[in-house]
């Protein structure tokens, strides 16, 4: 096929050999199958902000640091410069994360390098040797669900445990090979410490994968890994290793109103006591 010309610098320096075909387009970039030497890998061109459709970018893009300060004033102004580094973070956000989640034990395509703007990765494949099918596109018989559900939880135990959190997981970001699911599509990856909405995305994520897996097992819809997860994270207590049930009981201590003001009142009219009794022994 054609090269198309973001791609065409990374063939010039030798990078990429050719391009086989058109893997799929998505909302933030198009993917696409190329040889690299031996390899057959894909090359992830990611799109311009402006011809993106992600919604809500800036609610992920809270909480990232920017470290020079020259870079970070003109993010704010939306100069071209500006752009261009908002840019280069949604970009390295996927790799910097590929990297850390590999290195944890998450399985996610292996990232050979990111080159103006096209991501270099592991063609993550099927028995066949064809590109691995998305998690919507699978079936599975019970037992298979409740694994690889499990299997998810642990990987969002672990990403968590590294201070990140998806923010897009579905059935769409996920690839299924023989191993099992494969998690992709991490540019808008979420700081949980520094992102007022981190809580709101987490659950969202884990209550995607709950969703997907309990049609094919029932049992998993009453399940409430998100709020156990996050409230160990909360507490400090989060790692790697963390187990498990799937069970969470919402707090029933709740304020009662009335007695509060009671005691205020019953408080308050005993300091008038204690004065006036002041003021009679005076």
């Amino acid at each position: 096929m054609k090269i198309p010309k973001r791609i065409q610098p990374l063939v010039d320096d030798g990078i990429v050999d050719d391009v086989l075909r058109q893997l799929m387009s998505g909302k933030e970039a198009t993917v696409y199958v190329v040889q690299c030497g031996s390899e057959v890998r894909c090359a992830k061109v990611y799109k311009e902000a402006s011809k993106r459709s992600f919604k809500n970018a800036v609610l992920y893009n809270e909480g990232r640091k920017v470290r020079n300060g020259r870079n970070a004033r003109a993010m704010q102004k939306g100069s071209k410069f500006g752009r261009e580094q908002q840019e280069e973070i949604w970009q390295s956000t996927e790799v910097d994360a590929l990297y850390k989640f590999a290195d944890a034990g998450i399985r996610v395509p292996t990232p050979y390098g990111c080159f103006g703007g096209v991501l270099i990765m592991e063609l993550i494949t099927d028995a066949e040797g064809y590109a691995a099918p998305r998690l919507n596109d699978v079936s599975m018989s019970e037992q298979e669900a409740l694994k690889d559900h499990a299997q998810m939880m642990d990987y969002i135990v672990k990403m968590l445990s590294l201070g990140i959190i998806h923010g897009d997981l579905s059935e769409f970001n996920v690839l299924v090979d023989e191993q099992g699911p494969v998690i992709i599509d991490l540019p808008q990856a979420v700081d949980a410490a520094g992102n007022n909405n981190a809580k709101k995305m987490f659950l969202r994520d884990v209550n995607n994968m709950k969703q997907y897996y309990a049609q094919f097992a029932p049992s998993l819809s009453t399940t409430r890994y998100g709020d156990e997860i996050w409230a160990i994270f909360e507490s400090g207590n989060l790692t790697p290793k963390t187990k498990l049930t799937g069970n969470f009981v919402d707090s029933e201590i709740n304020a009662d109103v009335d007695t509060v003001l009671d005691e205020i009142n019953a408080a308050r009219e005993e300091e008038l006591a204690r004065l006036a009794r002041i003021d009679n022994a005076d």
